[in-house]
Protein backbone atom coordinates (compact mmCIF):
# COMPACT_ATOMS: atom_id res chain seq x y z
CA UNK A 1 0.00 0.00 0.00
CA UNK A 2 2.48 2.54 -1.47
CA UNK A 3 -0.03 5.79 -0.95
CA UNK A 4 -0.68 5.43 2.69
CA UNK A 5 3.02 3.97 3.22
CA UNK A 6 4.23 7.56 2.26
CA UNK A 7 1.35 9.26 3.75
CA UNK A 8 1.90 7.89 7.50
CA UNK A 9 5.46 8.35 7.00
CA UNK A 10 4.69 12.15 5.95
CA UNK A 11 2.77 12.70 8.90
CA UNK A 12 4.41 11.44 11.53
CA UNK A 13 8.00 12.67 10.59
CA UNK A 14 9.35 14.36 13.57
CA UNK A 15 12.94 14.49 13.40
CA UNK A 16 15.50 14.17 11.11
CA UNK A 17 19.45 13.48 11.17
CA UNK A 18 21.95 16.58 11.57
CA UNK A 19 23.56 15.99 8.33
CA UNK A 20 19.86 15.85 6.57
CA UNK A 21 18.75 19.29 8.00
CA UNK A 22 21.73 20.59 6.58
CA UNK A 23 21.34 19.20 3.40
CA UNK A 24 17.60 20.87 3.61
CA UNK A 25 19.41 24.48 4.68
CA UNK A 26 21.42 24.64 1.49
CA UNK A 27 18.11 22.87 -0.37
CA UNK A 28 16.28 25.69 0.38
CA UNK A 29 19.22 28.51 0.77
CA UNK A 30 20.11 27.47 -2.97
CA UNK A 31 16.38 28.11 -3.90
CA UNK A 32 15.80 31.41 -2.33
CA UNK A 33 18.91 32.31 -4.17
CA UNK A 34 17.65 31.07 -7.97
CA UNK A 35 14.07 32.55 -7.15
CA UNK A 36 15.22 35.65 -6.68
CA UNK A 37 17.65 35.73 -9.45
CA UNK A 38 15.04 34.42 -11.92
CA UNK A 39 12.35 36.85 -10.71
CA UNK A 40 12.88 39.58 -13.16
CA UNK A 41 13.36 37.22 -16.19
CA UNK A 42 11.10 37.50 -19.16
CA UNK A 43 9.28 34.34 -18.73
CA UNK A 44 8.55 35.13 -15.19
CA UNK A 45 7.15 39.00 -16.02
CA UNK A 46 5.10 37.35 -18.90
CA UNK A 47 3.44 34.79 -16.91
CA UNK A 48 2.79 37.79 -13.95
CA UNK A 49 1.04 39.96 -16.87
CA UNK A 50 -0.97 37.30 -18.09
CA UNK A 51 -2.26 35.78 -14.79
CA UNK A 52 -2.22 38.75 -13.23
CA UNK A 53 -6.33 39.49 -13.59
CA UNK A 54 -6.74 35.87 -11.94
CA UNK A 55 -4.89 36.97 -8.70
CA UNK A 56 -6.89 36.55 -5.38
CA UNK A 57 -6.21 38.32 -1.88
CA UNK A 58 -2.78 39.03 -1.86
CA UNK A 59 -1.14 36.57 1.10
CA UNK A 60 2.48 35.46 -0.20
CA UNK A 61 5.51 37.25 -1.52
CA UNK A 62 7.00 37.26 -5.27
CA UNK A 63 10.05 36.45 -4.04
CA UNK A 64 12.78 39.53 -5.61
CA UNK A 65 10.14 41.79 -5.52
CA UNK A 66 8.05 44.07 -2.68
CA UNK A 67 5.10 42.51 -4.48
CA UNK A 68 2.84 39.56 -3.44
CA UNK A 69 -0.68 37.40 -4.77
CA UNK A 70 -2.41 34.97 -3.34
CA UNK A 71 -0.82 31.83 -2.16
CA UNK A 72 -1.23 29.52 -5.53
CA UNK A 73 -0.24 32.02 -7.74
CA UNK A 74 2.43 33.47 -5.32
CA UNK A 75 3.80 29.57 -5.91
CA UNK A 76 3.77 29.53 -9.51
CA UNK A 77 4.92 32.26 -10.50
CA UNK A 78 8.31 31.97 -7.69
CA UNK A 79 8.60 28.34 -9.06
CA UNK A 80 8.78 29.80 -12.38
CA UNK A 81 11.57 31.83 -11.63
CA UNK A 82 13.20 29.52 -9.51
CA UNK A 83 14.08 27.04 -12.41
CA UNK A 84 13.92 29.87 -15.16
CA UNK A 85 17.61 30.11 -15.19
CA UNK A 86 18.19 26.22 -14.90
CA UNK A 87 20.59 26.62 -11.80
CA UNK A 88 18.55 25.00 -9.81
CA UNK A 89 19.14 21.93 -7.24
CA UNK A 90 19.48 18.29 -8.84
CA UNK A 91 18.85 14.87 -7.56
CA UNK A 92 21.40 13.19 -9.53
CA UNK A 93 19.78 9.70 -9.54
CA UNK A 94 16.81 11.22 -11.63
CA UNK A 95 17.86 14.95 -12.83
CA UNK A 96 14.65 15.65 -10.75
CA UNK A 97 15.19 19.74 -9.52
CA UNK A 98 13.19 18.94 -6.40
CA UNK A 99 13.58 22.30 -4.49
CA UNK A 100 11.65 24.28 -6.59
CA UNK A 101 8.15 22.53 -6.67
CA UNK A 102 8.12 21.94 -2.75
CA UNK A 103 9.59 24.90 -1.61
CA UNK A 104 7.84 27.41 -3.79
CA UNK A 105 4.60 25.69 -2.36
CA UNK A 106 5.65 25.69 1.19
CA UNK A 107 6.73 28.88 1.49
CA UNK A 108 3.80 30.44 -0.24
CA UNK A 109 1.75 28.38 1.92
CA UNK A 110 3.57 29.55 5.27
CA UNK A 111 3.57 32.94 4.87
CA UNK A 112 -0.60 32.67 3.89
CA UNK A 113 -0.90 30.90 7.11
CA UNK A 114 1.14 32.78 9.72
CA UNK A 115 2.44 30.35 11.77
CA UNK A 116 5.26 28.15 10.11
CA UNK A 117 8.64 28.24 11.83
CA UNK A 118 12.04 27.73 9.99
CA UNK A 119 12.27 24.53 11.87
CA UNK A 120 9.00 23.64 10.42
CA UNK A 121 9.94 24.76 7.28
CA UNK A 122 12.52 22.08 7.18
CA UNK A 123 10.98 19.53 8.30
CA UNK A 124 8.19 19.88 5.15
CA UNK A 125 10.90 20.72 2.85
CA UNK A 126 12.65 17.13 3.68
CA UNK A 127 9.19 15.29 3.63
CA UNK A 128 8.30 16.58 -0.23
CA UNK A 129 11.68 16.22 -1.26
CA UNK A 130 12.05 12.94 -0.37
CA UNK A 131 8.72 12.08 -1.70
CA UNK A 132 8.94 13.55 -5.20
CA UNK A 133 12.39 11.48 -5.33
CA UNK A 134 11.83 8.60 -4.24
CA UNK A 135 8.81 8.49 -6.59
CA UNK A 136 10.95 9.38 -9.66
CA UNK A 137 13.32 6.65 -8.44
CA UNK A 138 10.75 4.31 -8.69
CA UNK A 139 9.95 4.93 -12.33
CA UNK A 140 12.88 5.58 -13.32
CA UNK A 141 14.29 5.68 -16.07
CA UNK A 142 11.08 4.36 -18.14
CA UNK A 143 9.29 7.83 -17.21
CA UNK A 144 12.07 10.48 -18.48
CA UNK A 145 12.45 8.60 -21.27
CA UNK A 146 8.96 8.37 -22.97
CA UNK A 147 9.29 12.02 -22.35
CA UNK A 148 7.74 13.46 -19.19
CA UNK A 149 9.80 16.26 -17.38
CA UNK A 150 10.25 13.70 -13.88
CA UNK A 151 10.60 17.13 -12.24
CA UNK A 152 7.21 18.53 -12.51
CA UNK A 153 5.46 14.87 -12.84
CA UNK A 154 6.57 13.95 -9.40
CA UNK A 155 6.92 17.87 -7.69
CA UNK A 156 2.92 17.68 -7.49
CA UNK A 157 3.21 15.19 -5.59
CA UNK A 158 6.40 16.26 -3.38
CA UNK A 159 4.36 20.12 -2.80
CA UNK A 160 1.04 18.21 -1.72
CA UNK A 161 3.43 16.35 0.67
CA UNK A 162 5.26 19.78 1.90
CA UNK A 163 1.93 21.60 2.35
CA UNK A 164 -0.06 18.63 3.93
CA UNK A 165 3.05 18.56 6.62
CA UNK A 166 2.39 21.92 7.20
CA UNK A 167 -1.07 22.22 7.18
CA UNK A 168 -0.74 18.64 9.83
CA UNK A 169 -3.08 16.61 7.66
CA UNK A 170 -4.17 13.48 9.59
CA UNK A 171 -2.60 10.11 7.45
CA UNK A 172 -6.25 9.69 5.89
CA UNK A 173 -6.16 12.98 4.55
CA UNK A 174 -2.14 13.01 3.50
CA UNK A 175 -3.00 9.80 1.45
CA UNK A 176 -5.77 11.68 -0.31
CA UNK A 177 -3.99 14.48 -1.05
CA UNK A 178 -1.20 12.21 -2.69
CA UNK A 179 -4.22 10.97 -4.37
CA UNK A 180 -5.31 14.17 -6.04
CA UNK A 181 -1.53 15.71 -6.44
CA UNK A 182 -1.19 12.18 -8.62
CA UNK A 183 -4.00 13.22 -11.25
CA UNK A 184 -2.40 16.58 -11.81
CA UNK A 185 0.87 15.38 -14.41
CA UNK A 186 2.29 18.03 -15.27
CA UNK A 187 5.62 18.58 -17.96
CA UNK A 188 6.32 17.42 -20.74
CA UNK A 189 10.31 17.09 -22.12
CA UNK A 190 9.45 18.39 -25.63
CA UNK A 191 9.39 21.97 -23.78
CA UNK A 192 12.67 22.06 -23.29
CA UNK A 193 13.98 25.34 -24.07
CA UNK A 194 10.76 27.50 -23.93
CA UNK A 195 9.10 29.35 -21.97
CA UNK A 196 6.74 26.53 -20.72
CA UNK A 197 9.70 24.44 -19.26
CA UNK A 198 10.06 26.43 -16.49
CA UNK A 199 5.88 26.52 -16.03
CA UNK A 200 6.24 23.12 -15.18
CA UNK A 201 7.65 23.42 -11.54
CA UNK A 202 5.80 26.59 -11.20
CA UNK A 203 2.45 24.49 -11.99
CA UNK A 204 3.46 21.71 -9.82
CA UNK A 205 3.92 23.77 -6.76
CA UNK A 206 0.64 25.27 -7.34
CA UNK A 207 -1.03 21.69 -7.62
CA UNK A 208 -0.38 20.57 -4.63
CA UNK A 209 -1.47 23.02 -2.87
CA UNK A 210 -4.38 22.70 -4.70
CA UNK A 211 -4.53 19.33 -3.47
CA UNK A 212 -3.55 19.80 0.22
CA UNK A 213 -6.55 22.01 0.67
CA UNK A 214 -9.05 19.88 -0.77
CA UNK A 215 -7.71 17.14 0.91
CA UNK A 216 -8.05 19.53 4.01
CA UNK A 217 -11.25 19.56 3.61
CA UNK A 218 -12.41 16.03 3.29
CA UNK A 219 -12.10 15.86 0.12
CA UNK A 220 -11.21 12.09 -1.14
CA UNK A 221 -9.25 10.43 -3.61
CA UNK A 222 -8.34 6.96 -4.27
CA UNK A 223 -6.41 5.71 -1.47
CA UNK A 224 -3.92 3.46 -4.07
CA UNK A 225 -3.57 6.30 -6.00
CA UNK A 226 0.09 5.74 -6.50
CA UNK A 227 0.46 1.95 -6.81
CA UNK A 228 -2.87 0.98 -8.52
CA UNK A 229 -3.12 -0.83 -12.10
CA UNK A 230 -4.33 2.62 -13.39
CA UNK A 231 -2.40 4.76 -10.63
CA UNK A 232 0.02 7.17 -10.91
CA UNK A 233 3.33 4.89 -11.25
CA UNK A 234 1.78 2.10 -13.43
CA UNK A 235 0.51 5.28 -15.77
CA UNK A 236 3.68 7.28 -16.09
CA UNK A 237 6.30 4.51 -15.55
CA UNK A 238 5.51 4.21 -19.74
CA UNK A 239 5.69 0.14 -19.69
CA UNK A 240 8.36 -0.08 -16.84
CA UNK A 241 7.93 -1.84 -13.86
CA UNK A 242 7.53 0.65 -11.06
CA UNK A 243 9.88 -0.01 -7.77
CA UNK A 244 7.79 1.45 -5.41
CA UNK A 245 7.70 -0.75 -2.05
CA UNK A 246 11.13 -1.09 -2.17
CA UNK A 247 11.95 2.81 -2.78
CA UNK A 248 9.26 3.73 -0.55
CA UNK A 249 10.72 1.23 1.87
CA UNK A 250 13.53 3.61 2.46
CA UNK A 251 12.00 6.83 3.78
CA UNK A 252 13.82 7.83 7.15
CA UNK A 253 16.50 5.07 5.94
CA UNK A 254 18.14 6.66 3.06
CA UNK A 255 17.89 10.56 2.18
CA UNK A 256 18.06 11.49 -0.80
CA UNK A 257 18.04 14.43 0.35
CA UNK A 258 21.16 14.34 1.10
CA UNK A 259 22.40 13.04 -2.43
CA UNK A 260 20.73 16.66 -3.88
CA UNK A 261 23.59 18.55 -5.63
CA UNK A 262 23.87 22.57 -6.77
CA UNK A 263 24.77 23.58 -10.12
CA UNK A 264 27.85 25.74 -10.71
CA UNK A 265 26.40 26.83 -14.16
CA UNK A 266 22.71 27.80 -15.13
CA UNK A 267 22.08 25.03 -17.83
CA UNK A 268 21.60 21.31 -18.68
CA UNK A 269 24.08 19.23 -15.89
CA UNK A 270 25.43 17.33 -18.80
CA UNK A 271 26.93 20.19 -19.71
CA UNK A 272 28.92 21.32 -16.99
CA UNK A 273 31.84 18.41 -17.35
CA UNK A 274 32.40 20.20 -21.01
CA UNK A 275 32.35 23.63 -19.32
CA UNK A 276 34.07 22.93 -16.28
CA UNK A 277 36.97 21.74 -18.69
CA UNK A 278 36.80 24.71 -20.85
CA UNK A 279 36.60 27.43 -17.97
CA UNK A 280 40.10 24.97 -17.05
CA UNK A 281 41.67 25.53 -20.38
CA UNK A 282 40.59 29.54 -20.42
CA UNK A 283 42.64 30.00 -17.39
CA UNK A 284 45.71 28.07 -18.82
CA UNK A 285 45.71 29.74 -22.20
CA UNK A 286 45.36 33.45 -21.52
CA UNK A 287 46.56 34.05 -17.78
CA UNK A 288 43.00 35.66 -16.80
CA UNK A 289 42.62 37.74 -20.32
CA UNK A 290 39.69 36.69 -22.27
CA UNK A 291 41.20 35.45 -25.72
CA UNK A 292 41.06 36.65 -29.14
CA UNK A 293 37.64 34.13 -30.36
CA UNK A 294 39.94 34.50 -33.87
CA UNK A 295 42.77 32.57 -32.45
CA UNK A 296 40.56 29.60 -31.23
CA UNK A 297 41.02 26.87 -34.30
CA UNK A 298 39.36 24.07 -33.05
CA UNK A 299 37.63 22.46 -30.11
CA UNK A 300 36.82 18.84 -30.11
CA UNK A 301 34.34 17.41 -26.90
CA UNK A 302 33.93 13.81 -26.30
CA UNK A 303 30.87 13.50 -24.01
CA UNK A 304 28.65 10.79 -22.62
CA UNK A 305 25.61 10.16 -24.95
CA UNK A 306 23.28 12.14 -23.19
CA UNK A 307 25.00 15.61 -23.24
CA UNK A 308 24.19 14.97 -27.24
CA UNK A 309 20.77 14.23 -26.59
CA UNK A 310 19.76 16.69 -24.20
CA UNK A 311 22.10 19.60 -25.14
CA UNK A 312 23.08 19.59 -28.92
CA UNK A 313 21.27 22.45 -30.08
CA UNK A 314 24.30 24.06 -32.38
CA UNK A 315 22.41 27.33 -32.88
CA UNK A 316 20.47 28.71 -30.14
CA UNK A 317 18.82 31.85 -30.97
CA UNK A 318 17.99 33.12 -27.07
CA UNK A 319 19.40 32.50 -23.43
CA UNK A 320 16.60 29.59 -22.82
CA UNK A 321 17.80 27.52 -25.84
CA UNK A 322 21.10 27.84 -25.14
CA UNK A 323 20.62 26.54 -21.90
CA UNK A 324 20.68 23.35 -24.25
CA UNK A 325 23.80 23.92 -26.05
CA UNK A 326 27.13 22.33 -24.77
CA UNK A 327 28.50 24.56 -27.74
CA UNK A 328 27.30 27.78 -26.28
CA UNK A 329 28.72 25.83 -22.80
CA UNK A 330 31.65 25.50 -23.95
CA UNK A 331 32.39 28.70 -26.04
CA UNK A 332 31.83 31.01 -22.82
CA UNK A 333 33.67 28.89 -20.98
CA UNK A 334 36.44 29.07 -23.60
CA UNK A 335 35.54 32.85 -23.93
CA UNK A 336 34.98 34.65 -20.71
CA UNK A 337 36.65 31.67 -17.85
CA UNK A 338 32.75 31.61 -16.71
CA UNK A 339 29.61 30.94 -17.73
CA UNK A 340 26.99 32.30 -14.63
CA UNK A 341 23.76 33.98 -15.90
CA UNK A 342 25.20 36.58 -17.61
CA UNK A 343 26.95 34.47 -19.77
CA UNK A 344 23.95 32.50 -21.19
CA UNK A 345 21.85 36.67 -21.44
CA UNK A 346 20.21 36.95 -24.94
CA UNK A 347 22.90 39.09 -26.10
CA UNK A 348 25.55 37.51 -25.30
CA UNK A 349 23.99 33.98 -27.21
CA UNK A 350 23.59 35.90 -30.59
CA UNK A 351 27.29 37.79 -29.97
CA UNK A 352 29.98 37.36 -32.82
CA UNK A 353 32.50 36.36 -30.96
CA UNK A 354 30.24 33.31 -29.54
CA UNK A 355 28.90 32.43 -32.29
CA UNK A 356 32.57 31.98 -34.20
CA UNK A 357 33.73 29.78 -31.21
CA UNK A 358 30.52 27.74 -30.77
CA UNK A 359 31.14 26.99 -35.19
CA UNK A 360 34.60 25.58 -33.87
CA UNK A 361 32.93 23.15 -31.77
CA UNK A 362 32.85 19.27 -32.28
CA UNK A 363 31.19 17.04 -29.88
CA UNK A 364 31.62 13.35 -29.74
CA UNK A 365 29.26 10.64 -28.15
CA UNK A 366 31.22 8.46 -25.97
CA UNK A 367 29.00 5.54 -24.15
CA UNK A 368 32.14 4.53 -21.79
CA UNK A 369 31.88 8.05 -20.17
CA UNK A 370 29.89 8.88 -17.55
CA UNK A 371 28.20 11.44 -17.09
CA UNK A 372 29.72 13.80 -14.74
CA UNK A 373 33.13 13.37 -16.98
CA UNK A 374 34.13 14.66 -20.43
CA UNK A 375 37.72 15.11 -22.27
CA UNK A 376 38.24 18.55 -24.02
CA UNK A 377 40.92 19.00 -26.91
CA UNK A 378 41.78 22.58 -28.35
CA UNK A 379 43.59 23.34 -31.31
CA UNK A 380 44.70 27.11 -31.01
CA UNK A 381 46.29 29.07 -33.75
CA UNK A 382 49.90 29.63 -32.34
CA UNK A 383 50.18 25.53 -31.91
CA UNK A 384 49.19 25.45 -28.70
CA UNK A 385 47.38 22.59 -27.97
CA UNK A 386 45.58 21.65 -24.76
CA UNK A 387 43.87 18.71 -23.41
CA UNK A 388 41.38 18.10 -20.13
CA UNK A 389 39.85 15.52 -18.71
CA UNK A 390 37.03 16.13 -16.24
CA UNK A 391 36.82 13.00 -14.42
CA UNK A 392 33.79 14.88 -12.24
CA UNK A 393 32.62 18.02 -12.87
CA UNK A 394 32.34 20.81 -10.00
CA UNK A 395 28.91 20.39 -8.57
CA UNK A 396 28.85 16.93 -8.84
CA UNK A 397 28.91 14.20 -5.39
CA UNK A 398 32.44 14.00 -5.97
CA UNK A 399 32.95 17.77 -6.18
CA UNK A 400 30.51 18.77 -4.50
CA UNK A 401 29.62 22.81 -4.06
CA UNK A 402 30.92 24.17 -1.06
CA UNK A 403 28.85 26.61 1.32
CA UNK A 404 31.20 29.38 0.69
CA UNK A 405 31.18 28.76 -3.72
CA UNK A 406 27.00 28.48 -2.57
CA UNK A 407 27.40 31.78 -1.19
CA UNK A 408 29.01 33.24 -4.10
CA UNK A 409 26.44 32.03 -6.33
CA UNK A 410 23.77 33.43 -4.67
CA UNK A 411 25.12 36.60 -4.83
CA UNK A 412 26.62 36.41 -7.96
CA UNK A 413 22.84 35.93 -9.01
CA UNK A 414 20.75 37.73 -6.75
CA UNK A 415 22.76 40.71 -7.54
CA UNK A 416 21.91 40.92 -10.81
CA UNK A 417 18.15 41.85 -9.82
CA UNK A 418 18.71 43.92 -6.52
CA UNK A 419 22.35 45.20 -6.56
CA UNK A 420 25.29 43.82 -4.66
CA UNK A 421 24.46 45.22 -1.16
CA UNK A 422 20.66 43.93 -1.27
CA UNK A 423 22.23 40.26 -2.22
CA UNK A 424 24.28 40.25 0.67
CA UNK A 425 21.82 40.92 2.85
CA UNK A 426 19.24 38.47 1.14
CA UNK A 427 21.85 35.71 1.50
CA UNK A 428 22.25 36.23 5.21
CA UNK A 429 19.12 36.06 5.88
CA UNK A 430 18.59 32.69 3.56
CA UNK A 431 21.06 31.15 5.29
CA UNK A 432 19.32 31.91 8.74
CA UNK A 433 15.74 30.94 7.55
CA UNK A 434 16.01 27.79 9.27
CA UNK A 435 16.59 29.44 12.60
CA UNK A 436 12.75 31.84 12.11
CA UNK A 437 9.52 32.37 13.57
CA UNK A 438 8.58 34.30 11.36
CA UNK A 439 8.89 33.04 7.73
CA UNK A 440 6.90 35.85 6.10
CA UNK A 441 9.19 38.48 7.60
CA UNK A 442 12.55 36.50 6.11
CA UNK A 443 10.96 35.95 2.90
CA UNK A 444 9.49 40.00 2.26
CA UNK A 445 11.89 42.13 0.72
Amino acid sequence: MATKKLASWAVNLKTIPDSTRKAAVRSLYNYIGCAIGGSNHPTVTKAHKALEPLFGRSTSTLLGTSSQSDLQHAALLNGIASHVHDYDDTHLATIIHPAGPVASAILSYAEYEGSATGDDIILALVAGIEASCKLGLAVWPEHYDIGWHITSTTGSIGAAVGVGKLMKLSETQMAHAIGLAAVQVTGLREMFGSDTKSFHPGRAASNGIVAALLAGQGYTSSEQALEAKRGWANVVAGGGTPKLDELLGGLGETWEIETNSFKPFPCGIVCHPAIDAAIQCHAELTDGHNPDPREIEKVSLRVHPLVVELTSKKEPRDGLEAKFSVFHGCAVGLLYGKAGPAQYADDVVTSAEVISVRDRVIIEADSSLAADEAYLGLDHSDGTKLEKHVAHAVGSLQVPMTDEQLTAKFIDQVSLVVGEEAATRWSEKAWDLCNAWDVGEVVRR
